[in-house]
């Protein structure tokens, strides 16, 4: 059984620890270099993508991220993790007038910071789900929106067919919204089949 390390900086990181405590399976939270080398793959978790871009930088975390996952470790982003994991991020008027930290570049994807709105513009939405028999009840707070899909990437999930959600490239899957805010464990068992 894997270990599966929950980047523990900023955001829901106790929320995913919790569900793949349901699936018994082994984690650790991730705050350095030391407890890096001992996982087996990563989750980045939802919560302000420009703060823990920040903290990678300040623990001197991010370059270690990228050469893991560049020798194949599987990563998991949900919603500032897709940020974060991101090609690009495209900013508002606003975010271009604040220091942007670079995303970490291991999908090959563009995305908009906060498009689908505001905190009050949260919403929830059955998704038909590659993989997955029935709907999965997904939760967006504040979600990034994918702007360019690589030819290279495997759609997983979109809303109405139009706006992807979930995004996998070899190793690397990322989602839009928090399914560690739901009681549903299936995105993080289809995160845990990667290891195989």
């Amino acid at each position: 059984m894997p270990v599966i390390g929950v980047l523990s900086l900023q955001g829901d990181f106790a929320e995913h620890v919790l569900m793949l405590d349901t699936l018994e399976v082994n984690s650790m939270e991730i705050r350095s270099q030391e407890s890096l080398q001992n996982i087996d793959g990563l989750i980045i978790p939802g919560g302000e993508s420009t703060s823990i871009m920040k903290l990678l930088e300040l623990f001197d975390l991010k370059n270690s991220i990228i050469s893991r996952a560049k020798n194949g470790m599987p990563i998991w982003g949900t919603c500032a993790g897709m940020i974060i994991l991101s090609q690009n991020i495209i900013h508002n008027e606003y975010q271009n007038k604040i220091h942007k930290y670079e995303p970490l570049k291991l999908i090959d994807i563009d995305v908009t910071r906060n498009a689908f709105g505001r905190q009050i513009d949260s919403f929830e939405f059955d998704l038909d789900v590659d993989g997955l028999e029935d709907p999965y009840h997904s939760i967006f707070i504040r979600a990034p929106q994918v702007s360019r899909v690589g030819k290279n990437v495997e759609v997983l999930s979109s809303i109405t067919n139009t706006q992807p959600v979930i995004l996998k490239q070899d190793n690397i899957l990322v989602s839009s919204f928090h399914p560690e805010l739901t009681r549903d464990n299936r995105i993080h068992e289809l995160f845990i089949q990667m290891f195989s």
